[in-house]
């Protein structure tokens, strides 16, 4: 019956698009599209009277555009929802963030129509993603307000690292992630001297204009890694998609053109087992909110050879799959909150 079914409001000013994307979403037996909208103020009306399990929305409209209907959504009917985009310049991506910062879930390329070779691949992925949303429980979201200072590190939740000093930090972050990686590079000091590396699961296309949102937003500098770039003191490199990103002998980035590990590229696993074969007792590893289990055994692994590791809280995490897996495994030898993760990044800097 339709009221089993995943109810879903999908937003976008053009028919084609909305035509598109509620045929996509209908195909499911276990989805049912419960209402449309072409702007943001009837968007905002039918959630409100709708109440749908999911709203997939685009992000450029007249009037309202994705980030302010987000915005007010989140803060009077919170819904669970999925931005679909089909902008790619970086200047441009950065309002898909925002969306994000305001409530969004996660952001997807909007589907090509039927007959593209991309168009089974992508229709996949949307109907995944809303099922996997729907199980999230999201609140409503206030206006932004000005975050509190760092709080001094607890020095009684040390983990198990064997005292090396840290001389690189790898985060791997999946559903959730940009607003978690915003409040913790936000917690950091001017000058902070350890090289950050970041693997977030993002849609291809995504990763240059994230790294410029997340640089702006939280006031640390944040670029795109690119092959045989150095590693820098106080600079993070966002692993560009397409790639497996790793760590050489010189500890300079690697690019590699190599297969998916558990379905993504670039992937955590590969990162955090580029840094086991490298440099594994002078590693901060850091696994954060998201689906699935990507990383989880690599950073075990870390953690036998001494490495600093790291996991995500579960009353933090959007998605406790990633660090849920972790800790299961008993590869955390850390589990904090993010404030309390960049107290932490802040401690090991001073070794």
């Amino acid at each position: 019956m339709t009221s089993q079914k995943i109810r879903v409001l999908v937003v976008d000013d053009s028919a084609v698009s909305r035509q598109i994307l509620s045929a996509i979403l209908n195909a499911d037996p276990s989805i049912h599209v419960a209402g449309e909208a072409p702007d943001g103020e009837t968007a905002i009306r039918l959630a409100r009277s709708l109440r749908p399990d999911v709203i997939v929305m685009d992000i450029v409209m007249p009037g309202l555009n994705g980030f302010l209907t987000t915005q007010q959504i989140m803060e009077t009917t919170p819904v669970p929802i999925i931005i679909v985009s089909g902008i790619e310049d970086p200047d441009e991506v950065g309002i898909i963030f925002s969306a994000m910062q305001a409530g969004a879930l996660l952001s997807l390329r909007k589907p090509a129509g039927p007959g593209h070779p991309n168009h089974l691949k992508e229709a996949r992925d949307l109907v995944w993603n809303v099922k996997m949303v729907s199980e999230i429980r999201v609140v409503k979201r206030r206006p932004t307000v000005v975050s509190s200072p760092p709080r001094p590190f607890s020095h009684h939740n040390r983990g198990t690292g064997r005292g090396a000093p840290v001389r690189v930090i790898a985060i791997g972050v999946s559903t959730g992630g940009p607003i978690v990686l915003q409040e913790i590079l936000s917690h950091l000091p001017a000058g902070f001297p350890i090289p950050i590396l970041i693997v977030q699961h993002i849609a291809a296309g995504f990763s240059e204009g994230f790294a410029d949102w997340l640089s702006q937003v939280s006031g640390f500098p944040v670029r795109l890694a690119t092959d045989r770039a150095s590693l820098k003191p106080g600079v993070a490199l966002v692993a560009p998609d397409g790639f497996q990103m790793g760590i050489d002998s010189d500890h300079g980035i690697h690019l590699v053109d190599a297969p998916p590990e558990n379905g993504l590229r670039p992937s955590v696993s590969f990162l955090f087992r580029s840094l086991a074969q490298v440099c594994s007792e002078k590693t901060a590893a850091v696994l954060l909110t998201g689906m699935g289990t990507d990383g989880a055994a690599e950073l075990k692994h870390l953690r036998d050879l001494g490495a600093v590791t790291v996991v995500q809280d579960q009353k933090s995490a959007l998605v406790y799959g990633m660090p849920g897996e972790a800790v299961r495994l008993n590869a955390a030898g850390y589990i904090l909150t993010p404030a309390e993760i960049a107290d932490l990044m802040v401690d090991l800097s001073q070794k």
